[in-house]
């Protein structure tokens, strides 16, 4: 379990990326570079990490299920993610 302000920052993050997207892609494409730099830090989208919706595990992400490794594995066992079963040949 990752702490609480952990991914309380993701999220700030995600809401600034939303706030900023239109004026970074206009300044991007007019290049005006200066300009762009007097953004916020963290309105750039690189600066986003991909968490586990349930735990906010940052490592073991699978980016199509939104879920970290360990909990996607016991949901897939216990028949929770419909589509999905455990191989066996």
């Amino acid at each position: 379990m990752s702490k609480e302000s952990m991914k309380a920052r993701e999220v700030k993050r995600a809401k600034l990326v939303a706030k900023y997207a239109v004026k970074r892609a206009a300044l991007k494409s007019a290049g005006e570079w200066t300009e762009l730099q007097k953004l916020p830090p963290n309105s750039n989208p690189i600066r986003l990490h991909n968490r586990c919706m349930l735990t906010g595990r940052p490592k073991g992400y699978m980016r199509t299920f939104g879920l970290s490794r360990i909990n996607f594995r016991e949901m897939a066992s216990k028949g929770l993610i419909p589509g999905v079963r455990k191989a066996s040949w």
